[in-house]
């Protein structure tokens, strides 16, 4: 009835290895073409000349290196030798010439350089090292601005390439993808969780998280025999003590009923009822994953049943304390600035900081979506007082047992069961001396009075 899929999963050196290289190929491309690229994006229209600026100064990019992440103010002349006429919208257009970045071209009133080369002032008119992102502009000050994308965009970057390798690695073959590894283990131990949680064997949580389409498919018969037993099987303290209006699973169940609807609509229901919503939500999300196992691009199903039945109960706490010591960073760099320890002109580490704290802020935003809400107090002693009230009738029923054994030891067998209790002592003694057998009478006489007095 299983499927080979589910099975455990070893994660192994394979897995690891590759999402290492992974990763670090992923952050490795995301600081030092990703991160460029968007910065640029994102400095250069806030910052740029426009209006009534663009009829006086020219404001090109200056396309030397090939990328085309430096742009710069030069004069209406320079720019129309080096970039053509602007557009018919009256705004600058991009234009790639293959022009070196001269100090006689730019006039340094406008200078935005997030390429990772070598500006010298002798050459360029402005100078910067190759770690540095280079900004001036008259909104921002007399003085340019210098980021160090190492120290300002690292956490970032990296925080992109978990994203990244994780993502890529639920969608690939389990045997070379550790999260899809992780997530197959996951669905085995909450199936393992399920059955300790309600006592059904195996068969019967394999029907309950089996995937829609492959229920549908099942033998009939057997989902029939298993739900028959969840329906017995949860009858709560209400429905005993109203028999005479209760439904009876028979009244509901024919041979024209969908079994995905009868699933959802009356055993989950019931089950939630009996037991609780939370091993309701494990047996979804499990049903769930198992579309993931199928079809790997459902990767988010997979992630669900990992973050909320995992994730979130194993390290909840870490990831707030893990928020709170990023905020501990950032108010130790806002204050350090505020002492002016910090240039203005270079705001690397309060970047670095502000990236730090919203890197772990997303992560204990996804956390805390991924936890579940905890159920009513007045639901929760309902179900403990109709499950031990279940168990009082089960020890009550044991009890009954075990009177009538005793009454049977105690009754008119007890002559024969004193001779059976005899014979088994003296075979045990293995001998046929007389001692060794008045020993065995005298026990099997204090066995028979012994139950009797009880």
């Amino acid at each position: 009835m299983g499927e080979g899929k589910n099975e455990g999963v070893k994660v192994g050196i394979v897995q690891i290895l590759i999402c290492v290289i992974l990763l670090g190929a992923s952050t490795y491309y995301t600081q030092f073409s990703l991160v460029p690229i968007g910065t640029a994006e994102f400095v250069v229209p806030l910052f740029m000349p426009s209006g009534d600026q663009l009829e006086k100064i020219g404001f090109v990019n200056l396309d030397g290196d090939g990328n085309g992440l430096t742009y710069a103010s030069v004069s209406r002349k320079n720019e129309i030798k080096i970039a053509g006429e602007r557009g018919a919208d009256g705004i600058y257009q991009i234009r790639s010439t293959g022009e070196l970045i001269t100090k006689k071209i730019i006039n340094k009133e406008y200078i935005f350089d997030f390429t990772f080369e070598e500006r010298k002032s002798k050459v360029h008119g402005y100078s910067k090292k190759p770690s540095e992102f280079y900004v001036k502009a008259p909104p921002l000050g007399d003085f340019a601005i210098i980021v160090e994308p190492m120290i300002a965009f690292s956490i970032i970057s990296f925080v992109i390439g978990v994203i990244f390798t994780m993502v890529l690695t639920m969608v690939i073959p389990s045997r070379v993808g550790i999260m899809s590894a992780i997530f197959i283990n996951q669905i085995k131990h909450t199936k393992a969780s399920i059955r300790l949680q309600t006592g059904f064997s195996s068969d019967i949580i394999e029907i309950l998280t089996m995937r829609n389409k492959d229920l549908k498919n099942f033998d009939r018969d057997k989902i029939e025999a298993a739900f028959r037993y969840i329906w017995d099987r949860t009858i709560t303290e209400a429905e005993k003590e109203a028999l005479d209006v209760s439904v009876s699973f028979d009244d509901i169940w024919d041979e024209e009923t969908d079994v995905t609807f009868f699933r959802t609509e009356a055993i989950y229901h019931r089950m939630t009822e009996y037991f609780s919503g939370f091993v309701t939500t494990e047996i979804v999300n499990t049903r769930d994953a198992r579309d993931w196992n199928k079809n790997k691009l459902f990767f988010t199903k997979g992630f669900r049943l990992f973050m909320v039945h995992y994730f979130s109960h194993q390290f909840a706490n870490n990831v707030t304390g893990l928020a709170y010591g990023g905020a501990a960073i950032l108010i130790i760099a806002i204050g350090i600035r505020g002492l002016k320890f910090i240039p203005a002109a270079k705001p690397s580490m309060i970047m670095g900081a502000l990236f730090i704290e919203f890197s772990l802020l997303l992560l204990m935003a996804v956390t805390l979506f991924y936890t579940e809400e905890e159920e009513r107090t007045d639901k929760m002693l309902k179900r403990m007082e109709d499950s031990n009230r279940s168990q009082l009738d089960a020890l009550k029923a044991q009890q009954k047992d075990m009177n009538q054994l005793a009454t049977a030891l105690v009754g008119d067998s007890s002559d024969l069961i004193k001779v059976k209790v005899e014979e088994a002592i003296t075979g045990y003694l293995q001998s046929g001396d007389q001692v060794n057998s008045q020993i065995a009478e005298a026990i099997a006489d204090k066995i028979v009075f012994d139950i009797a007095k009880k």
